[in-house]
Order: C-alpha cells, then structure tokens, then sequence
C-alpha cells in the first residue's frame, strides 16, 4: 500500500491525514489540540505563536493518526505540508527559534510596509510584486529589525510556518518561490528573489532560505525527526505551500477561472489566472500559484477577511456560553431570525488590520441593536451576514479586475457546515457553490504525491473527490439579501 501523510499547521490546529494514494480514501485524520491554540497579543493588533508550539502538536497529531490506524511507517512514501500564510519565524545558527512568530494576523508592520510602498514606489512595486509590501513577512522582520535589534544580530534564517516545520522534519531551511510571493519578497517580472524590497529595508538576502519547487523532494525525515513522530528515516518531504494556495489545491483549483472560497479563522476567496494583474490600492493580493512555471504561469488571487471564524467562536465562548450551545445549534438558532437580522449589522472586523479596508483597523462593531426587538438568534444570524457580506464587499474588488465568479469549490467545513451561511453566500454573489469532504491536510498529502512523482499527473492526484452537496442561490430571497447588504455596506461606508 502507498501512503501519503499531510500536515495543515494553523493558527487554530495542527491537523492531519493519513491517505491511500491509490484510492484517496483518508484512513486517519486527526487535529491538535481540541481546543484552538492560543494566540498571544501582547499589545492591540499584535498575534504571535511559538513555532516550538506547532512542532509539539505536529508531534502529537501524529501520535493521534497512529493510534487510529494500523499502518507500516515503511508504507507513508511522501509527507505534505500545508501551513499558515505570511508568518515570520527567525532561527539562529544552531536552528533554534529567537522569538514567537509575528503570525498572519499581527498588523504591527503596517506603516513599515506603508513607508517602503513610498519609498520603492507603488508603480514599480504593483509592477514587479504586483502588491504593495503592505503588512507582509517581510515588513514584519523589517519590525524585527527595527525594534529588537539584538534579535536580529543573531538570525541566521528566516522563514514562514512550513518551512520552520520542515526545517524540524529535514534539518534543511528550504522555502518555495509560492513562500516568497506571499511575502512580499518574489519579483514576478525576473522571476526570483525581490532583493530591491530587502535592500530597501537594510536586509541581507542571505537571510532568506534557499529555494526550491513547490512539488519536489525538498528533504528527507532525518532519524531524530523520525524518532519523535513514530515514523520512518528518509521518507520525503515533498511539497509545502501556504494554506490558501493548498486549500485551492485540495479543491483542484488549478486552472484560470476556477475558484476556492475557504470560510475558517479568517474568510478566503482565491481565484486562479494566468494574468498578472492587480489592485491599485492592493487590497486584494496575487501570489505565485502552486502550480506556477515559466511557460504556464498561475497566478492566485486572494481575498481574505481577517475576521471569520474567529468571530463565531468568540460569540460561541463569549456570548452563548451560559447555554453550552455547539456551533450546529448557534446555526439552528441564527437561522430563527429574519434575512437582514431585523435591521442588525455586525461589521466582523475585529481581528486586526484589514487588506480590504486599505490595511486599516477599524475594529468590530455592532449597529442598528434595538432591545425591544433583538435578540440572540439575531445576532448570531447578523454575525453570519456580516462575514458573509465583508467577502462580498472584497469580491467587488476582485469582479473590477476580472475575475468571473459562477461556480465556486470549498470544503464542506467551518462556516460553510451551516446552511445559513453557504445560502447567504450562494445568493449576495450569485455563484453555485459546491462543497467537498476534504482539507488543508488532505490536500498536503495529495500534494506530497504529487512532488514524490507518485501520480502521473493532477487529475490521478484528485482520485476519489467528488462533491457532497451543491448549493444555489435562493431566488425568492435574493431581493431581501441585496436589501440587507446594502444597509450593511452603508453603515461600513460610514466607519471608514
């Protein structure tokens, strides 16, 4: 039997999947821990993680995926892995981590990357990063730089999530020209490392990894590596990407016009083309899809939305606490409500800066909250609607540049489990939406496969993904959603 092993490193868990490659049956999945991980803010708009956090959770999902499933270690030929965008993890010579992760969601280096914007120019930047340098990885070592210069003296590499992962699993500091783009860090006119952005902010390029192809072996499980997860000695590591890039993958987005919404932590639109185009104002991003060459290139386009998931769980721990409600409940009760929440917006930017919004923070909000008409369904469908709405509000900006969105792919999981939700979404945008059993970890294994050379080709990798469910756009309730966001857009108009 031939065995693929993917990791999905987040900022809620580490999952993973243990796949047949011949059949894409998962025969284990397993997430630590159960519950989310901590995320460290030590002053408002800053995010951190301790990397050695995630390898412990590495470690201990796969102590999980062994106890459900009795397999040889000598069967897993390929090992994937998936992890959260935009992080910056600094190691000295000896490989050991200098300071928590400045993850994804941490806005601190806004005005850095403002400043080089200015500096560099935004025409040559939108031109080569087709970005703004914005609130990326590398403006946040330029922080690091800046504000802890004795840190930065003894870096010897930095890296994102995944390559810190596989950097533990290889003993080898190795990223992806995919890792670079969502850093701001890949000229997308030479094709290579921009080193005008780290030369604009007094950054040797000798910090940064060496690159490799997103599918390749990228290195081997060393024996202590291998000591640690139970598995075997010299079984590859053969593919990394970013979780938006993968999540596309996992859905086999691969080709112009096809697109994946994700809707966990944060919410994600990300749109395949083989144009390099952008947003004057970057307020959507392009990255070096996993699939990219030089002779077919592939773009990925992305929208995100900080605030997603995460507002849903604060509502859970925070404002249903007393009555123990699960997450299908809160939908039950959400779904009690009227479309439009009786005239209650909730703007669910409450999780830091916003690409949007211009990069800026203009927190969570509610409006329009009567107390003789309110009550908890409507907050909890408003809370829906809103996340539902802001990704609309950001699609307005990915329709301008071109981007046609008809049928969209996404994992039937996170928002998208409750039916409120892929029904708001179906109708505001006006795209079928089709749901599948898969995920970040799946798709890691499934890319492990093919960067192993195991599959002849794409279409042998998706083996066994089929749609479980296909929602429409609801066209009695069309008029009433159109209705309802354009009171929440105004009232969003009126904040910024």
């Amino acid at each position: 039997m031939t065995l693929l092993l993917g990791y999905d490193v987040g900022s809620s868990s580490i999952k993973a999947t243990l796949m047949d490659a011949g059949t894409g049956k998962v025969l284990a999945a397993a997430t630590s821990p159960d519950k989310e991980l901590e995320i460290i803010a030590k002053q408002p708009g800053w995010a951190e993680q301790h990397p050695d956090t995630w390898w412990q959770h590495v470690k201990l999902a796969t102590q999980k995926i062994r106890a459900k499933a009795q397999f040889d270690a000598a069967d897993v030929r390929a090992i994937g892995i998936s992890y959260q965008m935009h992080g910056l993890v600094v190691v000295d010579k000896d490989k050991q981590v200098l300071r928590p992760s400045i993850i994804w969601c941490d806005s601190r280096a806004v005005p850095i990357g403002q400043k080089a914007a200015k500096d560099i120019g935004a025409r040559k930047c939108l031109k080569r990063l087709l970005n703004l340098p914005g609130n990326f990885t590398a403006s946040k070592l330029a922080w690091v730089k800046q504000n802890e210069p004795k840190v930065y003296s003894k870096i010897y590499k930095m890296m994102l999530p995944g390559d810190f992962i596989a950097m533990k699993m290889t003993g080898e500091i190795r990223t992806t020209p995919s890792g670079l783009s969502e850093g701001i860090m890949w000229d997308f006119e030479k094709n290579r490392l921009a080193d005008f952005v780290l030369d604009n902010y007094g950054i040797s390029t000798d910090l940064v990894a060496e690159t490799v192809p997103t599918f390749s072996v990228q290195g081997e499980l060393t024996s202590g590596a291998a000591a640690e997860l139970g598995l075997k000695a010299g079984t590859p590591i053969s593919y990394r990407a970013g979780d938006q890039p993968n999540n596309a993958l996992s859905l086999s987005v691969l080709k112009p016009g096809e697109i994946a919404v994700t809707a966990g932590t944060s919410g994600v639109v990300y749109g395949v083309t083989d144009q390099k185009n952008y947003d004057p104002k970057s307020r959507v991003n392009i990255f070096v899809h996993v699939n990219h060459t030089e002779r077919k290139p592939r773009y990925g386009v992305l929208l995100c939305v900080n605030g997603t998931g995460i507002l849903n769980s604060w509502l859970k721990h925070n404002f249903v606490v007393g009555d123990g409600l699960d997450y299908p409940q809160m939908n039950v009760l959400a779904a009690g409500a009227p479309v439009g929440s009786d005239g209650l917006v909730i703007l669910p930017y409450g999780n830091g800066a916003e690409r949007t919004l211009e990069n800026r923070n203009i927190a969570a909000s509610v409006h329009g909250w009567s107390f003789n008409i309110h009550k908890q369904p409507h907050f909890l469908r408003a809370a829906q609607e809103g996340i539902v709405f802001a990704l609309n509000y950001g699609l307005q900006i990915m329709r301008d540049m071109g981007t046609k969105l008809r049928a969209v792919k996404a994992g039937n999981a996170n928002m998208f489990l409750s039916p409120l939700f892929a029904e708001a979404f179906a109708t505001i945008t006006g795209a079928t939406v089709e749901l599948y059993n898969t995920d970040g970890s799946q798709g890691a294994a499934r890319g492990a496969g093919l960067g192993a050379a195991l599959y002849k080709g794409p279409e042998d990798a998706f083996v066994g993904l089929e749609p479980v469910r296909t929602v429409e756009p609801n066209k009695q309730l069309k008029k009433a959603y159109q209705n309802a966001y354009e009171n929440w857009e105004t009232i969003l108009d009126k904040q910024l």
